[in-house]
C-alpha cells in the first residue's frame, strides 16, 4: 500500500493493551501481539522488497537472502544448523509434518507411536489418524501438576511426541530424558521465546515452533529437522526447502518471526523476572479476594506467564463470558479447542475432577501487561467470582 508519492503508507498504530472500554488481554497462549520493532523489521519486505526467492533475477536474490539470513538467524538462537530450520505456515502445520513425516516415511511399517496425554490438538489429533491407520498407541499418563514421568518406557517406540513446555499450565516436560531412548518430536510452541530452548541439548529428531506466540506475525512457524532424518513431505509440487516443505516461502514473515525470536530471547532474563513478579502478584491478590482458588499445575518452575486457576462455585464458560464482558480476556484451555463445550482434555489427565475440572480458567500473559493493568485484572476476576458465586447461591 502505497501513497502518491509512492512512499509506504504506514499501518495503524497498535492499540494499548487497555481498550475497547479498558480490556486487559490475558491470552497470549491462544496469540500475542506484534511487536511494533518486529513490524518494523518486516516492513520492507511486505511492502516494498517484494520477490519470489527462488527467482533469480535481483528481486528474487534479494528476497532469497533475506529469507536465508532469517533462517541462519533463528537457527542460531534455537542452537541449530542452518539448513535443519524449515518454514511452515504454523506450528500447527509442524507438528503435522514431523508426526505423519516420520510416520509415513517408514514406507509403510507400523510401530508403537507414543504421545502424552496433555499434548496440544495439532500433536494428539495426527496420532490419532495413525492409530485409525493402524498404529498402535500408547498414551503416556501425566502427575497432577500435569508432568509426564521422565522415566516413562519409550523403549521399542517408533517415534514419540513429547512438547517442552504444556500450554494451558506452564509445564515443563522432561524432553531430553525421554529423548536418549526414542525418537521423539518436540513441540516448543508453548515454549519457544519463553526459555532458552537448544535443538542440540535436548536431542529430539525434530521440534516445532510458531511465530505469533512469542510476538511475532501469525501464519509461519518453523519445524527443525535433525540432519540425518527423512520425512515423507505433506505436500507435492515444489523443490523448495529440501522438498520436505514445498511452496514459495513467506519472506516478510520469516523476518518477522527472526526479529520476534531474537528481541525475545536478548530480553528474555528480564522478561522472566517481570513475569514471575507478576505472576505471583495475581495469584496473591486473587487467593485474598476470591477464595477458594486453586492452581491447576506446578506453584513454581514451570513458564511463569501460564498458569490455570479453578474458582470452585463458578461455572467455567460463565465464568469466562463475565469477564470478556467486564474487560478481560482469557480463556478454557486451547484456543484451537474454543467452542467445545467439554472440560479440558489436558486438567482431565491430569486427574482433576468436580470444581478443579469444571470452573478453571487458563491466563497467560506478557511483559506488555503493566502493574496496573495487573492490580485491575484482578480486581475485575475477583468481582466476577463473587458475583457468580452470590448468584449460584441464591
Amino acid at each position: 500500500m502505497h501513497g502518491h508519492a509512492g512512499t509506504p503508507v504506514p499501518l495503524p498504530a497498535r492499540e494499548p493493551c487497555c481498550c475497547l472500554m479498558n480490556a486487559i488481554y490475558l491470552d497470549n497462549n491462544a496469540t500475542s501481539p506484534l511487536l511494533p520493532c518486529v513490524w518494523e523489521a518486516m516492513q520492507p519486505y511486505a511492502l516494498a522488497r517484494w520477490g519470489n526467492p527462488a527467482s533469480s533475477h535481483r528481486f528474487g536474490r534479494r528476497a532469497r537472502q533475506a529469507l536465508e539470513d532469517a533462517r541462519e538467524c533463528i537457527a542460531a538462537l534455537l542452537d541449530a544448523h542452518p539448513d535443519e530450520v524449515h518454514f511452515t505456515s504454523g506450528a500447527t502445520e509442524a507438528n503435522n509434518l514431523a508426526i505423519l513425516g516420520h510416520a509415513h516415511g517408514a514406507h509403510g511399517a507400523l510401530g508403537v507411536i507414543v504421545t502424552s496425554l496433555i499434548e496440544h490438538p495439532s500433536v494428539l489429533e495426527p496420532f490419532r489418524y495413525l492409530e485409525k491407520a493402524g498404529h498402535p498407541l500408547r498414551l503416556l499418563p501425566v502427575t497432577s501438576e500435569g508432568y509426564v514421568h521422565a522415566d516413562d518406557p519409550l523403549d521399542g517406540a517408533r517415534f514419540a511426541a513429547i512438547q517442552l513446555a504444556n500450554h494451558e499450565t506452564g509445564a515443563i516436560q522432561p524432553v531430553a530424558e525421554l529423548a536418549c531412548r526414542a525418537p521423539v518430536h518436540c513441540d516448543a510452541a508453548a515454549a519457544a521465546g519463553k526459555m532458552r530452548v537448544s535443538f542440540r541439548a535436548l536431542d529430539v529428531a525434530t521440534l516445532a515452533i510458531g511465530a505469533h506466540k512469542f510476538h511475532g506475525p501469525p501464519g509461519i512457524g518453523a519445524l527443525v529437522v535433525r540432519r540425518g532424518v527423512k520425512l515423507s513431505p505433506l505436500f507435492h509440487g515444489g523443490h523448495q526447502q529440501h522438498g520436505t516443505r514445498p511452496g514459495t516461502e513467506p519472506v516478510a514473515l520469516a523476518v518477522g518471526m527472526a526479529a520476534a525470536l531474537a528481541w525475545s530471547l536478548e530480553h528474555l532474563d528480564a522478561n522472566h523476572a517481570t513475569l514471575v513478579r507478576l505472576r505471583q502478584g495475581i495469584l496473591t491478590r486473587l487467593r485474598r479476594d476470591a477464595e477458594p482458588v486453586l492452581l491447576n499445575g506446578p506453584e513454581d518452575g514451570g513458564l511463569p506467564g501460564t498458569f490455570n486457576l479453578a474458582f470452585p462455585g463458578c461455572n467455567a464458560d460463565a465464568l469466562l463470558m463475565k469477564l470478556d464482558l467486564a474487560g478481560v480476556a482469557c480463556s478454557t484451555g486451547s484456543a484451537c479447542s474454543s467452542g467445545s463445550l467439554l472440560p479440558s482434555p489436558v486438567l482431565a489427565a491430569m486427574g482433576k475432577t468436580g470444581p478443579a475440572l469444571h470452573s478453571a480458567l487458563r491466563f497467560s500473559f506478557s511483559t506488555l501487561l503493566s502493574e496496573a493493568e495487573l492490580e485491575e485484572s484482578a480486581r475485575r476476576i475477583a468481582d466476577c467470582v463473587r458475583s457468580l458465586r452470590r448468584a449460584d447461591a441464591g
